[in-house]
């Protein structure tokens, strides 16, 4: 079998194919077609570091602004060695489509700084996000673009984003960000939100498919917090999680993990997924994919379902955690084999959904209690599904082109509304 070819692999190339599709559907008009292809600002920052030793270092860091024709830019920050341009400017365009199709007033951004946290001390990873966050200040902003964390990235980078852009404006500004600490005004289950939206797709899925939660097989690849918060949540509804897999490997175990157990080997204990005790037959990370198993959830990095694996895949449901994990080149694959998708800029949008819940409450400094966010995000989470699927069967669709086409209308709609200024 032959490899996958580079372009395949190029998720910006990805995101585009999947645009393309939904505009030719949606009948869009050339302008419009072309003005919300391309992203609206580029920026590459080269950011000088002091490591520890002394030695000095240049980092490379983007901010992709995709749209921001619905409300401010929203989208994290990713530190990772593979970083890449067209990676963020990928990220920062579902970002925009991700927001509308739940219908939440923000448009996309991302960014990211190449590097490798994992042998990086949290004094140098503290110099380079605030030295990111000095030459991005005049970026950032509550109406202009709001990060978040991502790969390689958490609450307490978030609350470096946050004190690095407050010393620039002179005054406190907490909902430049979200995902921060509670205690600088971060929300009640905002940590949960991605995976607790993922399971309420699931929820959904299996309803429409009229299947039975309780013992339902689901296989999660990926354990970082939306893996692991979904494993534990969707353990705790009476799904049956017979696999499992991170960085370090998978595990696969036919008679289900228990997840509470998993999760203090993995973060209490802090010891290798792969070694936990009685925990079933161990494989790459990969390989769990093809196992089979009622729902699978792919909720690690893009990439991972490809034209080369794709016939491979064996479940009824696919709910994407991670931003592109099947390739555009292997979606008629999956679609051929019959399996409910839910796509990503619908099955990982429990996480902006509740982002946004964060800066609602910011900028009102009134806050919510966790049950409320939870209420909240179960009901955009549900009337997003149903819209989705609905349109995907009067239109005649798979759901993954069905969602573009509600964010892309949603989008064009709010422009030929605003105009051009020109």
């Amino acid at each position: 079998m032959s490899a996958v070819s580079q372009e395949e692999l190029n998720v910006y190339k990805s995101a585009e194919a999947r645009f393309e599709i939904a505009a030719q559907k949606l009948g869009l008009e050339d302008g419009l077609y072309r003005y919300l292809k391309y992203p609206s600002k580029e920026i590459t920052v080269y950011i000088p570091v002091p490591l520890d030793t002394g030695r000095l270092e240049v980092f490379i860091g983007y901010r992709v602004l995709h749209s921001t024709i619905r409300g401010p830019g929203k989208g994290g920050i990713r530190f990772a060695p593979d970083v890449s341009l067209d990676e963020v400017r990928a990220l920062a365009t579902w970002m925009t489509w991700k927001c509308a199709v739940v219908n939440i007033p923000f448009g996309g951004a991302k960014g990211g700084v190449i590097c490798d946290p994992g042998k990086l001390s949290k004094t140098e990873l503290e110099r380079i996000t605030r030295r990111y966050t000095a030459e991005l200040s005049e970026w950032f902003g509550p109406e202009r673009d709001v990060p978040a964390p991502d790969i390689g990235t958490n609450e307490q980078t978030m609350a470096w984003v946050m004190d690095t852009y407050a010393m620039h404006v002179r005054q406190a500004t907490t909902a430049v960000v979200t995902g921060k600490p509670l205690e600088l005004g971060g929300s009640q289950g905002r940590k949960e939100a991605t995976g607790r939206g993922l399971m309420i797709c699931c929820n959904n899925a299996l309803a429409k498919l009229k299947m039975k939660r309780e013992g339902c097989r689901v296989i999660i690849q990926g354990f970082g917090n939306v893996g692991s918060q979904a494993a534990i949540l969707m353990h705790e509804a009476g799904y049956k999680i017979i696999g499992i897999a991170d960085i370090h490997g998978g595990l696969y175990n036919e008679k289900g993990f228990d997840i509470p157990k998993v999760i203090d080997w993995v973060y209490g204990q802090r010891k290798p997924l792969p070694e936990f005790p009685g925990g079933g037959a161990k494989m790459t990370a990969q390989e769990v994919l093809f196992h089979p198993c009622d729902i699978l959830v792919p909720a690690a990095t893009e990439n991972q379902i490809t034209t080369q694996n794709a016939g491979r895949v064996d479940c009824k449901i696919l709910c994407e955690g991670a931003n592109g994990p099947t390739t555009s080149h292997a979606d008629s694959i999956i679609e051929d084999k019959g399996i409910f998708i839910v796509p990503d800029i619908l099955g990982n949008a429990g996480g902006v959904t509740v982002s946004y819940f964060e800066w609602v409450q910011d900028r009102q400094g009134f806050f919510w209690r966790e049950n409320e966010v939870n209420e909240r995000l179960q009901d955009v989470m549900d009337h997003s599904f149903e819209q989705v699927v609905r349109f995907a069967e009067t239109h005649r669709v798979n759901n993954r082109i069905a969602a573009y086409i509600v964010a892309i209308d949603r989008v064009a709609r709010a422009l030929r509304l605003r105009g051009i200024y020109a």
